[in-house]
């Protein structure tokens, strides 16, 4: 084929609509420290399409009709066979592996083609991904190539940043790659594909772009368990037990004891209620003393305990007294008679 033979294929393909395909996987975790972690029992796959309204169908079954916004299946972990049927009638058909506890996305956007004269080259090439992802997502990008010739292509990817991790598919049409930490950035995969020969026009490259949604900070605070005024021991002791199962069924949780003396209690009362909870958790309870700290609070209007469970990250929680202490009158002892 000579050069200008070339050059005129090139620009009669120039603007060629064309069929694009995107996999990828989408994570969804949760992020809260506190959360007692838990062994998935499923995976998910999200299925859109552009136009909506295809024939879907999951592992044989059918499952209705594509949308134009994802659908999500819940699939035991594994390799499922998805297969779409497109407009112009032919199949879709793809094994996607859905790992437990995690999800992938499949948009499927599709274009028809004007008939093109057959080359030898691979031209032209386009890659499809999903346009956006959240942090921790894996996608996929997936590439076609129009070729006629004998030769084996070869597939060469590059992908930005370099902290971007990619999973599997180098040398083949498909890249998948973990956006794991990446929150904010642009994930760039350029493929460059050929058919082997030293000819330079056969060596064709396309690009794709997914931009990594921001991670949300979540704030982590400590939550009030209880509250107990005036109470008898009785009842601390009560309260004081829902406590410890609290810990006991969340050993990444700590707790907080915040003790207040009243305006008119006795001298040393608030000493008095931190050793009664401190004694009653370890001895009666079995609670270790890394897991919870005591605190003197100062003073309020009357006897006050505060119970706070503080999850791992957590900011402590301060004492919050409304008497000060020059303002407290204790009870004056009796003098005995002579």
């Amino acid at each position: 084929m000579s050069l200008v033979h070339r050059f005129i294929l090139r620009r009669s393909f120039k603007f060629a609509l064309a069929v694009f395909f995107a996999l990828t996987f989408c994570v969804g975790q949760a992020n809260i420290a506190s959360a007692k972690p838990k062994k998935a029992k499923h995976g998910t796959i999200k299925i859109l399409t552009n136009p909506g309204g295809l024939l879907l169908m999951i592992d044989g079954k059918p499952r209705g009709e594509t949308l134009t916004e994802y659908r999500a299946f819940d699939l035991e972990p594994g390799v499922h066979n998805v297969l779409i049927t497109l407009p112009n009638g032919q199949p879709w058909n793809r094994e996607i592996d859905v790992p437990a506890g995690r999800v992938r996305c499949v948009v499927v956007n599709y274009r028809p083609l004007p008939p093109l004269p057959k080359s030898p080259c691979p031209f032209p090439v386009s890659i499809s991904a999903p346009q956006k992802v959240n942090d921790g997502e894996i996608i996929t990008f997936n590439a076609d190539v129009t070729y006629s010739g004998n030769s084996s292509l070869r597939y060469n990817w590059k992908v930005t940043p370099s902290t971007a991790r990619v999973l599997s598919g180098a040398g083949s049409p498909t890249l998948t790659v973990d956006s794991g930490g990446l929150g904010g950035q642009r994930i760039v995969a350029t493929l460059t594909a050929d058919d082997g020969s030293s000819d330079p026009t056969c060596a064709q490259s396309a690009q794709a772009v997914a931009v990594v949604a921001p991670l949300e900070k979540v704030i982590i605070v400590a939550r009030e368990f209880d509250e107990c005024n005036s109470c008898t021991y009785d009842d601390q002791k009560a309260r004081l037990d829902n406590l410890a199962v609290e810990l006991q069924n969340d050993p990444t949780t700590r707790a907080y004891v915040i003790a207040y003396g009243g305006r008119m209690s006795p001298v040393g009362q608030v000493e008095k209620l931190m050793a009664r909870a401190r004694e009653y958790l370890m001895s009666e309870r079995g609670i270790d003393a890394s897991r919870f700290t005591v605190v003197n609070g100062g003073f309020r209007e009357e006897d006050s305990v505060e119970l706070w469970i503080v999850p791992s990250g957590a900011a402590v929680p301060k004492a919050t007294p409304t008497v000060q202490a020059g303002d407290v009158n204790p009870p004056r002892r009796r003098r005995r008679a002579n």
